[in-house]
Formats: C-alpha cells, structure tokens, sequence
C-alpha cells in the first residue's frame, strides 16, 4: 500500500506486513496470554466479522432500507452504480452516507483524543478520506488522504481511466481498511449475512453464531482455489473450538461433555481435508447439533464468542483499528465513530465499559511501545485512561472477567515499565528525560489500582517482590525510592564493567582481564561514580523530586553502599599496605566525602533534616582500615627485622664485609632493611601515618637495642685482668739470692731469654711483629658495626624528622612549630644510647684484651720483671705501637678514639698492675723511681704520638695522674710511706690520727688495720701506700709488714 514506515521496535513477518502489532516480538508481556489455536490474523478476520455482523443495520453497512445488498464482481463496468460507483450522494454499492450516518463528517474535534489529549490530525479544514474506483475495478480500498485517488489511478491496468466521482469512505470501509480485509472476504462476509437474515431482519446479532452460518452458506466455488477454502474452513472450526470447547464462558456442565467431544472430533477430521458443509452431510449435521446445544446451555442466551482470553483478543484486534496504518503513532480522527460501532459487538463479547476502558488503556500503551516509544502523547493517553480504570475499580459490582483483564492489564503494564524505570539510566538518556516522567505517573498509578483494587495481583507482585529482596513498603509505599536504587546499582555495575574493561558484547559476560591492577580499576571506579552522582543530581533528580522528598541523597547513599561492596571485597584481598592500596583509599575517601556532602545539600528540607537519611550510609571509615593496615605494615617490616636478627646470631662470624667495609654484613643488612622501611613509610600518602611515626621509630629502635645487645655480648673486661697474687713483703737477701741462682744457673737464664724472645717479650732487631690476636681483631669489627649503626641511625633520625616536619607543613599549620622544634635526635634517643653504652664496652674489652691477653707477655709478665734496669718498658713500647698501628688500620675513623683511649687506660692499668700486683718476681728500690718515672712518660709519649691527636695530651695526662701519683710514693723514703699509711689507714677505718713511732714504744705498738682492696688505685688510699711498701726491697719496710700483718716473706 506504499505507508510510511515508522521507528519500532516490531519486526513484522513477511507474510503479514501489515498484521498488528506483536508483542511477542517485544519487550513487552502479553497480559491475556495466547490463542495456540489462532493466529492474528485469524483473530484479526474474526473480529471484523462479528463486528460488521453486529453493524449490518448501522449507516454504512447496509442499503437505506436497512438490508444487505451483494454485488458480484461479474456485475457491469461501464461505471454505472450497480456497478460499483460510488455517487456523491452517498447512493452506492456499499451503502449510503449522510449527516445522520456520521461517515462523512470526519470527526476533527474528536471528544475521546481531546479526553486523552491527543492533537487532532487536521488543525484547518477537514481533509475527508476518499474513495475512487473505477469501472471494473473492484481491488482494495485506497490509502488515506486527499492523495487516495491518485494512488488508486497508479495502480489501474493500462488504458484504462479512473472514474473521477469522489466522496467520503464509510465507516465500513474504514474499518475494513484498517482492518485489511479484501473486498473477497468481505463480499463473502455479506452474503452470507444477506443468505442468513432472509426473513429474520429483526434477529439480534448476539443470537447468531457467525462461524456456524459462514460454514452453511459458503462452499468451496466461492473461493479462489481449495486450499483457500480449506484454511478459512479450518479458522471458524477453530474459532468455534476456542469459544465452545477451549474457553467457553459460562462453563460447560458435565451433561454435555460428550457434545463437547463430538465436537472435538469433527473439527480435529477437518484438518486433513475440509468438512463436508453439503446439507445431507452428517459430518454437518453432527456439527450444527453440537454447536446449538453448547452455545444455546443456558436456554435464554447464545454463548460462543464471549470466553475470556477469546473475547478479549478479538475486542483488541478491533480496538487495534483506531491508529493509522501509514502513520503508526496517530489516533484516527474518527475514533469516536469507530469506537461507538464496536460497543455494538459488546453484547456478543461480553464486554461492558469497564472492560473497554482497560483494554483501551492496553491498546494505547501497546501501540506506544510497538512503535518505539517515539510518541509521548500516547502513554499520556494511557495515563488519562488509566484514571478512567482507576475509577471503574473502585465500583462494587466487578464480574471475574474484570477482575483478570484488569490484573494481567496493570501487572503486565507495571511491569514493562517497571523494567524501564529500574533501568532508567540505561532507558532514558540525556535526551529524552521527558519521556520518564509519563512513565512513572503511569508506573505509580498502576500500582496504586493493584494495591488497592486487585488483592490477587498484589499478593503475587509482594510474593515476587519478598523473593528479590525489596520491602513490601516500596509498593505501597514511595516506589520512586525503589527505582532509584534499582537504576543506580544497574548504573554502578555498568561502569563497574567498564572500568573492568572486559566485556564479551557478543554473550553480555565480563571477562576478567588479569593484567589490569584491581588498585588502577578501584581508583578509576571512584572517579566514575563522582561523575555519576553529579549526573544524576544534574539529569534526574530534578524530575523525580516531584514524587520523592530527597532522591539525590536515596541514589547517592545507592552508589556509596555499592562502591563499598566492591571495596570491602578488594580490602578482603588485601594483606599489607601497598601505596597501590593507599591510593584506593584515598580515592574512596574523597568520593565519601563528596557524596556525604551531596546527601546533606539534598536532605536539608526532610522533616529530620537529613539525619536519618545520612544514617544509612556505613561509612567506609577509610582513615581506621588505612591505621590498622599500617600497623600490620609495620609489624611486618618488623618482623622481617626480627628474622634478620635471628639470623644474624645464627650465622654472623665478625668477618668484614669489604676492606673498604670494615662492619658485619648482618648489620648491612638490617640497617639497610631499617631505611628502606622508613623510606617506604613516607612514601604511603595517608594522613594517619604522622600520627604513627614514633611507633615505626620505636619498633625500629627496640629491634636495633636487640641487635646492639647481640654486638655487646662478648664479655667484659674484668675476664682479662689479671688476679692480683697475695701481698707478700721483701726481705734484703732475697736478692742476693736471686743473683747467686742467676750466677749458678747460666743455662736456665738463657733459657728464660729464649723463651722470652720466642713469646714476644723480646724484639727481633727493628721490626717488631704486632700481637693482636684474631679474637681481638673480631671485637675491633664489633665496634665498626656499632658505630655504623650510630651512623645510620642519625640518618633515620634525620628522615623522619624532615619527613615528618614537611607533611604537618603541607597538612596543618597547627601542628608546624612542634615538628620544626623536635629535635632529629628524638625518635632513636634510647637506642642511640644504647648502642653508645655498647661502643664504650666493647671499646673497653677490646683493650684489655689486647694489653692484659694479647700483649701479656711482653707487658704484664714482661716489664720490670726481676731487674728493673735490665727489663725496662722500651720492647713493649715498640710492640705497643704495632698493635695501635693495626687497630688504626682496622677501625673507622669514627671509633678509633675512643678506642686508642680505652687502649691507654688498660696499659695505664696494667702499668699500674706491674708496680701494685706485680708478684713475688718484681720488687722495687726507692731509686728504682726514675727509670720507672722515665718509662711511664715514653708510655704516654706513645698515646700522644698515636695517629692525628687521636687522643690529646690533656686527656693523657688526666688519665696519667693517678699513675704519676704512685711513681710518686715510690720516690718516697720508707719512713714516709709508714707514716701517710699509718694515718691514711687509721682514719679509712675511722680510729682517727695516731702517732705512729718507727720502733717498739712504751706499751707495745698501736694495731693497724689491714686496708680492703678495692683496685682504685690512689697515692693516698691505704691499700695503695701498703702495695708499695710490699714492693719496697729494705729492712724498714720489710719489718713494718712483719711485725703489723705479719706478711710472708717471698720466696
């Protein structure tokens, strides 16, 4: 027919192109159902059929006398009336027009569109349809508009010329254009009626069953071919089956089962090949007796086309007319005529007001969805019917038809847009927003008409609605609060998937890609759902605000709950803190904040102002997961310190790690791991991590405590000195003796001097070898270490300071004067204490043993042994030097010292040692004080010579002055000693001065008490003076110990 073709979603099949519309093809939920037995155009014919046989005494229908005329197609051509001319008077082959008959009047002010607030579709004069034909031509009714004729004339055979009469179509024809019925079927459509109303023009059309008399009157010569026959033959078989036996309305009792059987069984024959409709036929004759008695059960009235869904289907395929069929979303002017003809099949339906408003109300909605949902002027139609329906619900008498076109009709109807809504970002797109608010008026007043009119429909919808999880309330309730949800967490998947990036468009799945970073897709998601709060509040929450109080913050506080799942599965995943995972969390709670603030601007003007909306929205609490995340960081890192540690005491040998290196590879390592610990730190961009900055530095400094502890543990220096033999006294022969067994015993005393020189207490001509044992080269490495790890502690000291200082700078300026104030020092200060306290202890052990272990021989047990002139300190000054030589060599410049120092104070001790608890072997003259004096200074001259002022000469000479103070007693004569001991003695044990004469006074002499000995030497502490006296080679001396303390005499 050469229409407009426009926008929808329908795919019309080839062999019906202008079928209606199928919503099978659709989105959309047929509410009634299917006819299995019944296609649509078999619907479609039926229906044009009951309606023209319930309009045949209608203007239009009939000639003016009220009768059916039929004309053959072998009627004359030369374009007379019998012919088939339609006059301008309205005389005519298919019936005559005229005021009263209203096809002529083409209804522009349509009451039902001005009800529904359709435009009309003519604003100016009305442009009547017409109809041309010319002689001979009998084809199909032309297209609609004032081009109709010349459409017509295109399609004659050549030669031939259109008859240029025109006039207004008729109803009838109307309706058996929109209907796209052929002049053949309708000519067999009249003649049948004609045949069947001889005699009985008053019988009413609900008492006629249509199938039945079409079968009667029309055989097989009145169709083109036998299988034409044979189909129509089979559709008013099945019609009769679908309205008798299928869906008949009332019920079938049981008396008539068998009829219904028979029934049955005649139509199931005439599938094969068509019945037998010959008068004699007992096939027919078996068939009318069964239809009479089923349609005529209740004795008063005839039954056969008003079972429900039959019924239904067959109202909508009339009511499907109404649109135009080359423009698909416009309602024909003349609806009101077409409308007020089809109530006349009402009674043979079944079918009262209250069912047509529904029905209307569904073909409204259906063609607006068919059709692409282009035309908003129709579901505004739909809106304004469905007030209509609302108000026929709420009235008493409601027959069960009713009830179940109703229920399918709004369950059918809510649901389609139901589906839409809960999708709306996906539905209705920048630009065609406009469209969503008929929908939702559409989707809330359907809902209101289940809810409170049709029980049975909102049981099933709260049945379904309990199953997906959605409160009861929200029906019942504010159901725009439901869609937003629903839209927003189906917006939020969507670009969940994108973010994803992996979406198979051919089956809909997401494919995970592995190579992308979850932390990369989590910190883009949060920016895409800032962008989507932002458009929804800009986009859709000005049009729902109609029905909602606050429906940003519902789809905000949507999109925080969904954000969060997917982040709560991503921390769940998460085992330490990462800066990929800081950065989530920061991206999270910016976006947090953002949208808390977007629900408190939106929610201000509810009655509680927005408390109890923003109470639903669980925080992330970003800033606790970031404090507890970077607490199990740093017991990590911790523990991985621990393990090096643990190692360390395991496998560490004190072996350096390079010569340039001269520290423990253990403490590399863990000095290393430190660093790379804090550094990291700093590098995780989190608020709370200031706050956390002395605990990193305190379990960092517990576990370097652990480590110096570890350094430390080699000993002290008590192990080394020497124990000091018990105090004897000299007597005057002892060396006479000595020297006549020296005299006696040549051999021996070469001996000695052998085994002196192989010992090392003796030098080989100029080069001295050094003496520094490998136990003793072990302890120089233990001090490298330690001050390598004071070193590097300054280091981190520094970092955290600095780092710490600039992020309170560029954070808050409240908290800048501490941070500048706080010295570097202040994060380590007890493990820099600590491993200060352990550099001095090794130091210390360090060098006793090198003085009293490793150069026993040549110092200890060497000076000053037997002959002061002969075993003076020279020999071991030189080895002395080789060994500080070597310790130079070995310690940084940091630790050297400190220990060169500590090297001074043992030989200054052990020096010491030589003159207070040298033993029976050595024994002094009061002029023995000048070699000794002379010794000790170019003792000292070796320490104020060693390297670059290592240690300076005040600091030697400070040390030097308790020794002095000794080699000064020992310059003293015997007498003095006797006395400062006397007096020293008495007043240490607290008996005062006492005169103390030199021999035996009056009354005996005074008891002296024997001094303790504490080893603090002093010249004028007690048990000092009384050591130099045991050392004192005279008689005076010699008798003072014997007759006070009764000493041993040496051997």
């Amino acid at each position: 027919m050469g229409r407009h073709r426009s926008v929808s979603s329908v795919s019309r099949s080839d062999t019906e192109p202008d079928s209606f519309p199928d919503v099978s093809l659709i989105e959309l939920d047929c509410p009634f159902g299917r006819l299995e037995s019944l296609s649509r155009s078999d619907l479609r014919e039926t229906a044009y059929e009951l309606f023209f046989m319930s309009c045949r005494s209608s203007p239009g229908f009939s000639n003016r006398n009220g009768s059916l005329n039929y004309y053959s197609n072998s009627s004359s051509d030369n374009g007379s009336i019998n012919g088939g001319e339609v006059s301008p008077s309205g005389g005519g082959a298919i019936g005559g027009v005229g005021p009263k008959g209203g096809t002529g009047m083409n209804m522009v002010n349509s009451k039902i569109k001005r009800m529904l607030g359709l435009k009309a579709r003519r604003a100016s004069q009305p442009m009547t349809r017409t109809m041309s034909q010319s002689s001979g031509n009998s084809g199909m009714i032309g297209p609609i508009g004032m081009v109709g004729a010349a459409m017509v004339a295109n399609t004659l055979p050549a030669g031939a010329s259109p008859v240029k009469s025109r006039r207004p179509m008729t109803s009838a024809e109307i309706m058996r254009q929109q209907m796209r019925v052929t002049e053949q079927s309708d000519g067999r459509l009249r003649k049948t009626l004609m045949r069947t109303m001889v005699g009985q023009i008053g019988r009413k059309a609900d008492t006629i069953v249509l199938p039945l008399e079409l079968l009667r009157q029309l055989k097989s010569s009145e169709f083109s071919d036998f299988h034409e026959y044979h189909m129509w033959q089979r559709r008013q078989l099945r019609v009769l089956e679908a309205g008798l036996v299928l869906h008949p309305s009332p019920p079938v009792e049981s008396r008539l089962q068998g009829l219904v059987l028979s029934l049955s069984n005649i139509i199931r024959s005439a599938d094969s090949k068509p019945l037998d409709t010959s008068k004699n036929s007992d096939a027919m004759n078996s068939l009318i007796h069964c239809i009479k008695n089923l349609a005529w059960r209740t004795q008063t009235e005839c039954h056969w086309a008003d079972g429900y869904p039959l019924n239904v289907n067959l109202y909508l395929a009339l009511l499907q007319s109404i649109f135009d069929l080359r423009e698909e979303t416009v309602v024909l002017d003349e609806v009101d005529e077409m409308v007020e003809l089809m109530k006349k099949t009402w009674s043979s339906l079944s079918i009262n007001k209250a069912i047509h408003n529904v029905c209307f109300a569904w073909v409204l909605f259906q063609q607006y969805v068919v059709t692409g949902q282009v035309e908003p002027d129709l579901i505004s139609a739909t809106q304004a019917m469905l007030m209509e329906v609302s108000i026929d619900a709420k009235r008493g008498e409601r027959d069960s038809c009713y009830m179940k076109v109703l229920s399918c009709v709004m369950a059918s109807m809510q649901g389609w847009v139901e589906k839409k809504l809960m999708e709306y970002h996906e539905s209705f797109e920048r630009g065609s927003v406009y469209a969503m608010e008929n929908m939702l008026s559409l989707a809330l007043t359907a809902g209101k008409i289940i809810s409170e009119d049709v029980p049975s429909a909102a049981t099933n919808l709260a049945d379904a609605m309990a199953e997906s999880g959605t409160l009861m309330a929200g029906m019942l309730g504010n159901r725009v609060d439901f869609y937003i949800k629903n839209s927003m967490s189906s917006a939020f998947t969507k670009i969940l998937e994108n973010s994803i990036g992996g979406v198979n468009h051919t089956e809909g799945m997401i494919v995970e890609a592995e190579e992308q970073d979850p932390s990369t897709i989590l910190t883009q998601l949060a920016k895409d759902t800032e962008q989507l709060a932002i458009f929804e509040k800009e986009t859709y929450s000005p049009l729902l605000r109609r029905w909602h109080p606050a429906p940003t913050a519902v789809a905000v506080i949507t999109l925080h709950s969904c954000f969060g799942v997917v982040l709560k599965k991503y921390l769940a995943k998460v085992t330490s803190l990462t800066n990929e995972l800081v950065r989530v969390l920061h991206s999270a709670g910016k976006m947090e904040k953002m949208l808390v603030q977007m629900v408190v601007e939106d929610s201000t003007e509810t009655e509680d102002g927005g408390k109890g909306i923003v109470k639903e929205m669980v925080p992330y609490d970003v800033e606790s997961i970031v404090v507890g995340l970077l607490k199990t960081w740093i017991e990590e890192r911790l523990r991985i310190g621990k393990e090096c540690l643990t190692r360390a005491k395991e496998t560490e040998s004190w072996v350096p790690k390079s010569k340039t290196e001269p520290y423990a590879q253990s403490a590399y390592e863990l000095m290393k791991l430190a660093k790379c610990t804090v550094d990291e730190f700093f590098e995780i961009p989190v608020g709370a991590r200031d706050d956390m900055v002395q605990e990193l530095a305190d379990g960092l400094g517990t576990l370097i405590q652990d480590y110096t502890s570890f350094v430390a543990s080699c000993g002290t220096k008590q192990s080394y000195i020497p124990n000091l033999p018990p105090l004897t006294r000299c007597n005057q022969a002892s060396r006479f003796i000595k020297l006549w067994k020296k005299a006696a015993n040549p051999c021996n005393n070469n001996a000695q001097n052998v085994q002196g020189k192989s010992s090392g207490t003796a030098t080989d001509g100029q080069n001295p070898r050094p003496s520094t044992s490998r136990g003793t080269q072990r302890l120089y490495i233990r001090i490298n270490t330690l001050h390598y790890i004071i070193s590097h502690l300054s280091t981190l000291d520094k970092s955290l300071a600095f780092f710490s200082s600039t992020n309170a700078q560029s954070t808050t300026s409240a908290h800048l004067p501490s941070r500048r104030l706080a010295p570097f020092a202040h994060h380590f200060e007890l493990a820099r204490n600590a491993v200060q306290s352990a550099v001095q202890q090794v130091s210390e052990v360090a060098a006793y043993r090198l003085i009293f272990y490793d150069s026993h021989n040549s110092f200890y047990d060497g000076i000053y042994l037997g002959d002061v002139a002969n075993t003076r300190i020279r020999p071991s000054l030189r080895i002395l030097k080789q060994n500080l030589t070597f310790l130079v060599s070995v310690l940084t410049d940091r630790a050297q010292p400190l220990a060169v120092k500590e090297v001074m104070k043992a030989s200054y001790e052990a020096f010491l040692l030589v003159l207070l608890a040298g033993g029976s072997d050595r024994s002094f003259t009061r002029a023995d004080h000048e070699i000794i004096d002379e010794d000790f200074k170019s003792l000292k001259k070796a320490f104020c010579t060693c390297g670059e002022g290592l240690v300076t000469e005040e600091v030697v000479d400070r040390e030097a002055e308790v020794v002095e103070g000794i080699i000064g007693l020992m310059s003293q004569s015997t007498e003095r000693l006797i006395e400062e001991f006397s007096i020293a003695a008495c007043e240490a044990s607290g008996l005062g001065g006492l005169g103390v004469g030199v021999g035996p006074g009056k009354g005996g002499p005074p008891v002296l008490p024997m001094p303790p000995t504490t080893g603090k030497w002093n010249r004028a502490e007690p048990n000092t003076i009384l050591r130099v006296l045991c050392h004192r080679n005279d008689d005076m001396a010699n008798q003072f110990l014997k007759r006070h303390f009764q000493l041993a005499k040496r051997r």
